[in-house]
């Protein structure tokens, strides 16, 4: 069975659970296929760009209407099942 862990410079959609909503996430961290832990880092993907040095301009992506900017003050780890 392929593995469905994430790898760097993809791009994800999460569940941020009950309190968050469904966002996407550029996968950053390394990929390890011997990880102790199904976790994997990312940087929320965000449309609303508040002129911060923090905002990391990506373009318009094929997943969004609007113009997209990646987020690195709100870097998570995020975990996955497979």
């Amino acid at each position: 069975m392929p593995s469905t862990s994430p790898k760097p410079g993809q791009l994800w959609k999460v569940d941020l659970g009950y309190e968050g909503k469904l966002r996407w996430f550029i996968i950053v961290s390394r990929s390890d296929p011997e990880a102790p832990r199904a976790l994997a880092l990312g940087v929320p993907v965000t449309t609303q760009y508040r002129d911060s040095d923090y905002e990391v301009p990506l373009g318009k992506l094929p997943c969004l209407r609007d113009t997209s900017y990646a987020n690195v003050q709100g870097l998570q780890t995020l975990r996955w099942i497979d």
